[in-house]
């Protein structure tokens, strides 16, 4: 590992909640497309699968912000335990009742369950934040974490595909389960490194996060950019069945989160001078743009090189948006507002499965490619017409390394970080 990278875990008790965070997000890659691949083996009906998997998604941006805006307010470990119980149990009746073919009714409720799983990429940068705050570090802290969740896209749909097609079709989605078990109970086991809850802020306070003006362009821009992940992933699969080789579906979007794992690693090493927005914007522009060769494929060699390409913008985008979340947000709502653009993408999600499972159904695979092009264009045209928003950070919100002031810093330097 790089230098930059090796020196971020110096920090006391970062290892063990940065590794716990990645076994709590494994689900992350893995429940969505484990469901699409379970019920589509059981059923064959790829509508269905899709509108599942869009049912997670849009329970998860409903539930998400509402967990996150209670941890900073009552902790960590107070509020995602009860809420991981939660998803955990609906996982629990999903399972058997797709099993058995129950009426499709209790597979939509026990969806809703499962979504509300909390952010875990949320709770961990969050720690990272405490701990490096007002530094160069956090910048390489927020990159690392960008590698750790496109690992978590490399292999999560390996596992969870392959799972279900080579041994039990109900086998990704009860990894996924156990993955998200052991990470929140891991993590919030970690009190050391959990950042101070902020109740008093609370008090009195009506709005949330996203009445920054600036958060609520970053979330619909990453509604429109989650579309485009939701409709990848479903009509990947469908084009591989089509192709006659459907397993190779998980080593082909495993390549499309490599392509942002490798940017993830080389941006997190480089530092940038220039206003956060204008990098932000050149990369959503680069995400719409890389969906254009997908309406061209035609095989799955093709599709494959195409996807690692079209990664390369994704992770060092994410990185910038949570510069620019801490600048147009309170620190005492840091985890909310992230949670908040999570919220953006899993909507999206839902949107490009369910979109992408109908395309399929009434037009075949290849034409499902369209959902995500036309997404693109969407996350451009928001991002252009909000950009002003974001050019105006709101004042004492936090701020990233390029935005602190000398007493800024000094400010901070007093404040405690951790528990």
């Amino acid at each position: 590992m790089p230098s930059p990278y090796r020196a971020l875990f110096a920090a006391p008790g970062s290892k063990g909640f940065s590794f716990a965070g990645f076994l709590g997000r494994m689900p992350l890659s893995m429940m969505g497309i484990g469901v699409v691949t379970m019920i589509s083996q059981l059923t064959g009906r790829y509508g269905l699968a899709g509108g599942l998997s869009a049912t997670i998604a849009l329970a998860a941006a409903v539930a998400g912000p509402q967990v996150s805006r209670l941890v900073d307010r009552y902790g960590q470990r107070r509020v995602l335990r009860p809420a991981t119980l939660v998803s955990l149990t609906a996982a629990a009746v999903l399972l058997p009742a797709a099993h058995y073919g129950w009426p499709d009714w209790v597979l939509f409720v026990a969806c809703v369950g499962i979504g509300c799983v909390p952010s875990l990429g949320a709770m961990v940068r969050a720690r990272w934040a405490a701990i490096y705050r007002g530094t160069p570090q956090l910048h390489t802290a927020y990159s690392f974490e960008s590698v750790v969740d496109e690992v978590c896209f490399i292999f999560g749909p390996i596992i969870s595909i392959g799972l279900s097609t080579a041994w039990f079709p109900e086998a990704g989605p009860l990894l996924a389960a156990c993955f998200l078990a052991a990470g929140v109970f891991w993590l919030t086991a970690q009190r050391a490194t959990e950042p101070v809850p902020h109740p008093r802020e609370h008090k009195g306070r009506g709005g949330t996060a996203l009445s920054s003006r600036g958060l609520q362009v970053l979330v619909a821009t990453f509604a429109a950019t989650g579309t485009i992940f939701g409709a990848v992933d479903v009509v990947t699969v469908a084009f591989a069945e089509e192709e006659g080789h459907k397993a190779a579906a998980s080593l082909v979007l495993a390549l499309y989160a490599a392509g942002s794992c490798t940017a993830a690693m080389i941006f997190g090493l480089l530092r940038f001078a220039g206003p956060p927005e204008r990098r932000w914007l050149l990369g959503v522009c680069a995400m719409a743009v890389s969906m254009i060769p997908l309406l061209l494929v035609g095989n799955l060699p093709f599709l494959a090189a195409a996807l690692f390409v079209a990664g390369l913008s994704i992770a060092p985008t994410m990185i910038t948006t949570m510069s620019l979340i801490e600048e147009h947000v309170p620190r005492a709502q840091l985890t909310e507002g992230m949670t908040w653009v999570s919220t953006g993408l899993a909507v999206g999600v839902a949107l490009g499965s369910s979109a992408g499972g109908w395309v399929i159904d009434a037009a075949g695979a290849r034409a499902g490619y369209g959902v995500p092009a036309v997404a693109g264009a969407v996350a451009v045209a928001v991002g252009f017409l909000g950009y002003r928003r974001l050019k105006r950070p709101a004042p004492r919100r936090g701020g990233t390394v390029e935005q602190h002031t000398h007493g800024e810093r000094e400010d901070e330097r007093e404040e405690p970080h951790m528990a």
